[in-house]
């Protein structure tokens, strides 16, 4: 009885050793084969050698998006300039806008309904040429709008804003680095 159990415990022991062998087998195949493929995180691209140390000018540098961008920039390897003149390129963002219209109202001519909408141009400017013309990105959403949750609401907007500042930076960010 002892030995019958000793044996089924070393079969078991083999066969969960098999299975973490397997997994960790197809957990590489996995990873080479997206590493064969060109697979890439997001936002890892990498910049160009003419923004290695850019300048940067915007027109209001505490915005969602000039947070954003400054730091993925930072992340990027990018070491950001205080003065023009050490740097390599400057980017300029000359447009860094969010605007909120109405979509829809409701019988008593309360709002119901509203759309986001976060506007972004930028030129980079090299030390000689322009690399990269103006170019405009922007992105929209909508949300609902309950006048009893208005906190909530207004906590919901914000969110949205942040967000579609982070999407409009990895925008940016993929067009700096086709500058190459």
């Amino acid at each position: 009885m002892r030995f019958a159990r000793a044996m089924s415990r070393m079969r078991q022991s083999r066969v969960a050793a098999m299975t973490r062998m397997v997994a960790l087998g197809g957990a590489v195949a996995a990873a080479l084969g997206l590493a064969a493929c060109g697979f890439r995180l997001a936002g890892s691209d990498a910049l160009p050698a003419i923004l290695a140390r850019p300048y940067l000018s915007f027109k209001d540098p505490y915005t969602d998006f000039a947070h954003e961008f400054e730091h993925q920039l930072k992340s990027s390897g990018a070491t950001v300039q205080e003065i023009r003149a050490k740097s390599t390129a400057t980017i300029e963002i000359t447009k860094d806008l969010v605007e909120q219209r109405t979509l829809s109202v409701s019988a008593r001519n309360i709002p119901t309904e509203y759309e986001l909408t976060y506007t972004v141009t930028f030129a980079v400017q090299g030390p000689d040429q322009e690399l990269l013309k103006p170019q405009t990105i922007n992105l929209s959403q909508d949300y609902s709008f309950v006048e009893n949750e208005q906190l909530a609401k207004q906590h919901e907007a914000e969110i949205l804003r942040r967000q579609m500042a982070r999407d409009l930076v990895a925008i940016a960010m993929r067009r700096l680095a086709s500058l190459k």
